[in-house]
């Protein structure tokens, strides 16, 4: 699979980057498991934030205006002090859910963000979740941007996330959720690469977990903005899609991701748009196309001179604009649009770069991907 270079972007100025754990419960296994044979800490420690830094901007946990502390949760305080009176809108950071399932990759997203400059807390309960926007609110700025990792380690919390969400909404937070996922065989396989189990199979087995976590997770999945497959990603290609994401320091009002795919490996999991390629003639049985892909200008050129390949285009570019605005409507900010064919070499390939040009041309972010190319 090959996938365009992200934008890489520098740490803002004065950003407050620190990767807080608030329980060492079943650490997650190296996620997603690594094909190239490097390690997937990337040369990062593991460590979580100094002494002091638990809260953004040196905050301590008071209210700052009575000098009341409030009653511990979890090893942490909480200010018990009124709402901040007349924050600007501009003051109150931008927030970012990361979650999904255990061993999908959870982990690595939030690294990522934490090197893009991000404060990263992770497991955080999510009742305290409003607290933590707050309290980066107080910081003057200097704490504009926050990821907090939920997950099942804190499922006693769980049933809090709808709530502390209507209370963001409430508020007017601009909030994302990031959902990780994998599929049973890629999550079994890391499991047992670390010998540990998982956080939900109790006596049974780690299936037995990964099936409870997918039931208690599938409503927060379908609310997610953002769902990344992660079965066949190492940690750099996971990397590589979160700064894709992430990393721009202006934000596109939508991001698309175009990925080409093989129908006889698959659908890919997280597409929200998927086109069949199969009407048109396949290269593959012309054999001075056969060795090339739809790369190459010379199949490129035969697939779009087949009888409605360019009508499907010129609609189908048509339906995304329609498509494109009511995502806007509905403050979805990244669509997934996969074009198959057969093997994923020939003419999705093709199809795939010609229907990013013209999301580009719209003003659309678009990534290419193409999946399964060089797979046969």
């Amino acid at each position: 699979m090959s996938e365009r270079d992200p934008r890489q972007a520098k740490d803002p100025a004065g950003s407050q980057a620190a990767h807080k754990k608030t329980s060492e419960d079943h650490p997650e296994p190296s996620e997603p498991s690594e094909r190239d044979g490097h390690s997937e800490r990337d040369g990062r420690g593991d460590q979580g934030a100094p002494d002091g830094q638990g809260a953004p901007d040196g905050q301590d946990g008071r209210d700052g205006q009575d000098g009341r502390e409030a009653p511990q949760e979890d090893g942490a305080q909480v200010g018990t002090g009124s709402e901040p009176a007349g924050v600007p809108d501009a003051a109150i950071p931008e927030l970012v859910i990361i979650s999904g399932m255990s061993g999908a990759g959870r982990s690595t997203a939030a690294k990522c963000l934490e090197d893009l400059g991000w404060f990263v807390v992770d497991n955080l309960p999510p009742a305290l979740i409003p607290t933590m926007v707050e309290l980066g609110a107080r910081s003057q700025g200097n704490v504009a941007r926050i990821a907090v990792v939920v997950d099942v380690r804190g499922r006693r919390f769980f049933d809090n996330l709808r709530e502390s969400l209507a209370d963001l909404d409430a508020r007017g937070v601009t909030r994302r959720i990031v959902f990780l996922e994998s599929s049973d065989e890629a999550l079994v396989r890391r499991f047992e690469s670390v010998r540990r189990p998982h956080p939900l199979q109790g006596d049974g087995r780690i299936v037995d977990g990964i099936a409870a976590e997918r039931e208690l997770l599938r409503e927060l999945r379908g609310d997610a903005d953002l769902v990344i497959d992660t079965s066949s990603l190492n940690v750099h290609e996971l990397r590589a899609k979160m700064d894709a994401q992430f990393a721009g320091e202006e934000e596109p009002e939508l991001r698309a991701t175009v990925m080409s795919f093989g129908f006889k490996y698959g659908l890919p999991v997280d597409a929200d748009l998927v086109a069949d390629m199969r009407f048109l003639p396949n290269p593959h049985w012309v054999p001075e196309l056969r060795p090339f892909t739809g790369l190459n200008e010379e199949v490129s050129s035969y697939v779009l001179n087949q009888p409605g390949a360019k009508e499907f285009l010129d609609r189908y570019a048509e339906l995304l604009q329609l498509v494109a605005a009511g995502y806007r409507r509905e403050g979805k900010r990244y669509v997934t649009i996969a074009v198959g064919c057969t093997g994923g070499k020939h003419r999705s390939v093709a199809m795939s770069e010609k229907l990013a040009a013209r999301l580009v041309a719209e003003g659309v972010e678009t990534v290419v991907v193409h999946r399964d190319m060089g797979r046969e």
